[in-house]
């Protein structure tokens, strides 16, 4: 089951622009059945209840967006992980691209 988000009634600001998404060794990682870049940018959510960072993946090719760019994500997956008991939750969108001006409400 997939998890998606839903940010049409949030305002998403990019809070640092796309890098590469690198593994252990410090090599880009690729997206496993398609062999595509790998991409993380930092976005802020801000709605009527507050705001928060988060990192959202991407795959393919880099994300053409700046910092304090407002954005729209694109099938935003929430994707819950446990591991040597740590937690927490890792985002990833089918794209990151800049809002139409439509798309942009005020928070």
């Amino acid at each position: 089951m997939k998890l998606y988000v839903d940010t049409s009634n949030k305002q998403v600001t990019v809070s640092k622009g796309a890098v590469e998404k690198t593994d252990q060794n410090g090599r880009q990682k690729s997206e496993r059945d398609t062999g595509r870049p790998m991409w993380s940018t930092q976005v802020f959510i801000l709605d009527e209840d507050g705001g928060e960072v988060i990192t959202v993946t991407t795959a393919g090719e880099r994300p053409e967006v700046k910092v304090g760019q407002v954005v729209s994500l694109a099938k935003l997956e929430a994707l819950p992980w446990a591991t040597n008991g740590r937690n927490g939750v890792a985002f990833r969108a089918a794209e990151i691209k800049t809002a139409t001006v439509s798309a942009v409400k005020s928070a």
